[in-house]
């Protein structure tokens, strides 16, 4: 006769719950637990199963390309790539007044700095550095410099080094900071210029990610600051309409990237280490920024390259460094599928790669390139070395009086987050039953769960983890092909077998970060099975959780905000699965697997991380009959509206405010005897 239940002997005394208040913990009366490492027998799942997935997408890029043919093979491919870009990066705002200013002037031998400001969106404050040709009858070709992250954005040497080349060399620039660096920080620190997160990618990461939730993407407002940008230069008698280049590096190459994409009024680009391919970086466990991650961008099938083939037949080069993180194997690629592209447009002289020796930056080798390249597409003289530079301090090329855009009141990019999530909540209709639950399903690009129960593993018993129960067993429950949820029951029996399913009633705990510590230190746990002991105890880490907790980006990676777990999160979003659809879908796969083994019904429980995870899997799960969390979202319009939230990317969900917020899921699981304790804000979403 199976045993179904679980003894108490060991479990420490718990306060009663009553109605939809928290039960207390007592203290304990047995010794405190010893600490243990937890168990983690999956660290490379993740990447194993993301990879998987990325050099699937790009095998349907290489052989939609490689299906071309003829010219208008090329020419369609090319309108193809501009429409799937759109998609990707979504509508552009409407055109405002850019009420340009010049702020101070700085006269050298041979080229002229005006320092300006503009509006790139109302209020929206656009620090740049024009640098102008002197002694130079006529028009002249025009650029749009972008930067990498630099923390002082266009003062960085090497970003003053091109513009100022250009110049010397008879092509107007202009150069603008990126959002979050130079005179654009986001986040200062009171009574001070510098900004609190330590700016660049701190910035570009905490202001970017929530911008999801409203259905921003953070490269989108980039882009827009470099439209812009131009929008600026076509104001100026001085520049020639006819050449109008964009070119910039890392961070900068990022955004050349884009605009070469988006921006038809370029006539010519050349981005800078970045340009590789989306499975290169995978392969590398390289994160990116959230400017340089676009929703859908590999569901789309689009890859770097696509990106400069939406200019095609258009002169790009592509330049790389030797000893660059981002990998030249990558960049050699894209320039192998780009020169196909080109030959079959006729112009395959407009596409070329330069990889310099050094390592990552817009080094003299690279600038020297560029030169060339523009050089010749504009038909200048062919350049053989780099002007003598004259390089400038910050404060020369400031163009805020203080050296920030704040002190003069511009808006916030998280201003305009909390408005748009303000207006969206204004008009946003409540949602129940069947048309809530759609409306979930689709935010979290819900996939229909197959007929078929799951097939499971059953792992081997790694001794004593100090359980309150005298065995356990570990399933290892196949969500889908490469991914397992690690679902260990516990029990009294010391078995290594299938699921046993006598008991009708299962409670499945989902982990907020690991099953494994949490079976033994967490309250909710014990009270749990202290309140059931005829029911069958489940505790599950969903993928990339606990057992499955990447080890990749580096080490001790997983809790940083530019880790493991950011990275999986924002490649999720790339292939248009958000990191939490794919949990929900584990959790429901894993409650097919315990219908299969023989129970009737389910009680889900979850905390922090897993609240959120089981609350929006109970919406789907006919089997679930009772609900019960533990600091659960209060609500992502808090994330929303707050500059200083601390939740995970791996939460955001693109677009989910324009739709539907958690409070309405939790109102819709009241019918199933919902329990909410000790919910968290905005700010707890880090918590241990």
């Amino acid at each position: 006769m199976q045993t179904t239940g679980l003894s108490l002997l060991s479990l420490p005394v718990m306060g009663q719950q009553a109605g939809s208040k928290t039960a207390t913990a007592t203290k304990p009366s047995a010794a405190p637990i010893p600490d243990l490492e937890p168990l983690n027998r999956f660290p490379r799942m993740m990447q194993e199963w993301l990879l998987d997935q990325v050099e699937a997408a790009e095998d349907l890029g290489n052989a939609r390309r490689d299906a071309l043919k003829t010219k208008a093979d090329a020419e369609a491919y090319v309108k193809s790539v501009q429409e799937r870009i759109r998609q990707a990066f979504g509508p552009l705002p409407e055109k405002t007044p850019l009420n340009a200013r010049v702020t101070g002037t700085v006269e050298r031998e041979g080229y002229r700095i005006e320092n300006i400001l503009f509006e790139s969106r109302p209020g929206y404050l656009v620090t740049g550095n024009l640098y102008l040709p002197t002694g130079r009858a006529g028009k002249v070709p025009a650029t749009v410099g972008v930067c990498g992250h630099s923390i002082n954005g266009k003062a960085a040497e090497a970003y003053q080094s091109f513009a100022q080349g250009l110049a010397r060399l008879g092509h107007i620039c202009f150069i603008i900071d990126p959002v979050g660096q130079g005179e654009r920080f986001q986040y200062l620190k009171d009574g001070s210029l510098k900004s609190r997160l330590g700016g660049g990618v701190s910035e570009h990461i905490q202001m970017g990610n929530a911008q999801t939730l409203v259905g921003e993407f953070l490269g989108t407002w980039f882009a827009w600051d470099g439209i812009r940008a131009l929008d600026y230069l076509l104001t100026r008698e001085e520049v020639d309409t006819r050449h109008l280049g964009v070119t910039g590096n890392s961070g900068g190459g990022t955004q050349t990237t884009w605009l070469c994409g988006l921006e038809p009024r370029f006539t010519m680009g050349a981005p800078s280490c970045f340009i590789t391919t989306f499975r290169r970086n995978v392969e590398n466990e390289l994160p990116a920024d959230t400017e340089q991650c676009p929703s859908q961008v590999l569901a789309l099938g689009l890859d770097h390259c696509d990106f400069l083939a939406a200019m095609a037949p258009k002169p790009v080069i592509i330049m790389a460094q030797e000893k660059d993180f981002f990998d030249a194997r990558g960049s050699a690629e894209a320039y192998e599928r780009l020169k196909k592209l080109y030959t079959l447009l006729g112009k395959l002289e407009n596409i070329r790669l330069h990889v310099g020796p050094d390592p990552h930056g817009y080094s003299q080798s690279n600038r020297e390139a560029m030169y060339r390249f523009f050089n010749a597409a504009v038909g200048y003289p062919e350049v053989a070395a780099e002007p003598a530079l004259m390089i400038e301090k910050d404060e020369v090329l400031q163009c805020t009086p203080d050296g920030q855009v704040a002190k003069l009141g511009s808006r916030t990019l998280m201003d305009f987050t909390k408005e748009k999530a303000e207006a969206l909540a204004a008009k946003r209709k409540p949602l129940s039953g069947q048309a809530l639950k759609q409306a979930v399903r689709e935010i979290l690009r819900l996939p229909d769960l197959p007929e078929s129960a799951p097939d499971y593993g059953i792992l081997r018993s790694v001794g004593s983890r100090k359980y309150p129960s005298q065995a356990y067993c570990t399933y290892t429950v196949e969500t889908e092909s490469g991914i397992r949820a690690l679902v260990t029951r516990l029990q009294e029996e010391a078995l290594t077998s299938r699921m046993p399913g006598s008991a009708k009633r299962a409670i499945l705990y989902i982990s907020h970060h690991s099953a494994d510590i949490e079976i033994r230190q967490e309250p909710l746990v014990q009270e749990l099975i202290q309140k059931e002991p005829d029911a069958a105890f489940y505790a599950c880490d969903v993928r990339g959780i606990g057992e499955s907790q990447p080890n990749t980006c580096g080490a001790d990676q997983f809790l940083k905000p530019y880790g493991s777990h950011y990275f999986y999160a924002a490649h999720g979003l790339m292939l248009d699965r958000p990191l939490l659809g794919q949990r929900v879908f584990d959790v429901l796969r894993v409650i097919q697997a315990l219908r299969a083994a023989g129970h009737q019904e389910v009680h889900l429980a979850g905390r922090g991380w897993g609240a959120l995870t089981a609350a929006l899997a109970a919406l789907f799960a006919t089997d679930v009959k009772q609900v019960t969390l533990k600091n659960a979202l209060s609500s992502f319009q808090e994330i929303a509206v707050d500059a200083e939230y601390q939740w995970p990317y791996a939460v955001m969900l693109p677009g989910v405010l324009g739709r539907w917020d958690v409070p309405e899921c939790y109102q819709e699981l009241k019918s199933k005897g919902l329990v909410s304790s000790h919910p968290w804000s905005s700010k707890d979403g880090m918590s241990l």
